[in-house]
């Protein structure tokens, strides 16, 4: 059986036209996602505040925040309002890893935030006390 009007390299050269639209259209996309990405934040210069372990906290609460660099640093405890309540902390944070303590016997009961802040950022989570 003879197929009327196939032509082998009819087909063939619609098969490559396809390929290098698709490969255009790939090379476009990358291209527009590289042109986005070049005013992306580098997360790599903030300090990452983890979440405290026990929420509500009792008694000694450590807060434990991570820095790429060194960096000045302002712990605080903030009230339900978040006014500036207790600094915590304040210095110069080291490379990695970086456990700050809290007597939560100095604060009645009730729902309080914690910032870290730089001259760059202001992190703040929420936490509660709950003293016996």
């Amino acid at each position: 059986m003879i197929l009327v009007g196939f032509n082998f390299w009819d087909v063939i050269i619609g098969m490559l036209w396809v390929s290098l639209v698709i490969l255009i259209a790939f090379i476009l996309y990358r291209w527009v996602l590289r042109r986005f990405s070049k005013n992306d934040v580098d997360q790599s210069v903030f300090l990452k505040l983890y979440n405290i372990e026990e929420n509500p906290a009792s008694g000694e609460i450590p807060f434990y925040f991570t820095a790429n660099e060194k960096k000045d640093f302002i712990l605080s405890i903030l009230d339900a309002q978040m006014n500036d309540l207790i600094e915590v902390s304040k210095g110069e944070c080291k490379v990695g890893g970086n456990i700050i303590r809290f007597d939560s016997s100095k604060v009645p009961n009730g729902d309080y935030f914690y910032s870290l802040k730089t001259d760059k950022q202001k992190s703040v989570k929420k936490m509660q006390i709950l003293n016996s």
